[in-house]
């Protein structure tokens, strides 16, 4: 049977930046590395709260990539 072990999280926040000539939101993306695998989903938030008080365009979503090795 294959296991997966965790390798690597990272913390994505994408920040509307403005719109286009459509009238659209402009996102642009800020990846942040050398996140604590054991840290929770709240604990993340609030990461992501702390730093959107320092920036001056809105944080509009918030994710969590985590990387696996997969073997067998």
């Amino acid at each position: 049977m294959a296991q997966a072990m965790m390798i690597d999280t990272k913390l994505r926040l994408s920040f509307e930046t403005g719109v286009n000539e459509k009238g659209q939101p402009v996102c642009k993306t800020k990846t942040f590395g050398n996140i604590k695998r054991s840290a929770t989903a709240d604990q993340l938030f609030q990461v992501a709260q702390a730093i959107a008080t320092l920036c001056s365009d809105p944080v509009v979503t918030v994710v969590r990539n985590d990387s696996f090795d997969i073997f067998g």
